[in-house]
């Protein structure tokens, strides 16, 4: 059975709330924890407190950065853990690079053998067939990415950090775009 999660912030596994959605408890679970897209964000205060609370739910996590790896390492460093848990940050960078590496093939043939997708904000994004609405604000340096084609690995997109302020704005820019919208 293929799982993904998606999520706007990491408060889920804060709450350590999500098992029933789970093949295997969250704490016996072994996560690699993808940090690459914040590797572009002035702050990382959110980062710090994920790896708080995995610390305290003494989860088995490995921090890993997708950065100029090669296939090989893709495929042995997923093949080693039950859960892929891609942390948020800047999308552009993130979805760079995705497509500098093997990322979104060898996570897709992961997930078909089992592995779980947790996407948090910029691994949301990521996960959508395009990363489209992370456009629709200014915070992050686009990183030269001007495709906003993503990995396609669930058929709608998402507006992560949603907020019911944006419900105008959501509204028409959705117009414009033949996907389903999760907001």
């Amino acid at each position: 059975m293929k799982t993904l999660i998606l999520a706007s912030s990491g408060n889920f596994i804060a709450a350590n709330n999500v098992d029933h959605f789970l093949p295997k408890h969250l704490g016996e679970a072994n996560i690699l924890y993808v940090t690459t897209a914040s590797k572009k964000v002035n702050d990382i205060s959110y980062v710090e407190r994920t790896r708080q609370k995995m610390d305290e739910l003494n989860f088995s996590f490995t921090e890993y950065d997708i950065t100029g790896k090669s296939e090989e390492e893709l495929k042995k460093a997923l093949g080693s853990h039950d859960i892929v848990y891609v942390e948020g940050g800047n999308t552009f960078y993130l979805l760079k690079a995705v497509r500098d590496t093997s990322f979104e093939k060898v996570v897709k043939e992961a997930i078909e053998r089992g592995l779980v997708y947790w996407g948090v904000s910029a691994g949301s994004y990521i996960a959508c067939p395009s990363i489209i609405m992370a456009t629709w604000s200014d915070r992050f340096d686009r990183c030269g990415v001007t495709d906003w084609t993503a990995m396609n690995l669930v058929p709608f997109l998402i507006k992560a950090h949603y907020t019911t302020n944006m419900l105008e704005t959501q509204r028409r820019s959705q117009r414009t775009y033949s996907f389903p919208c999760a907001c």
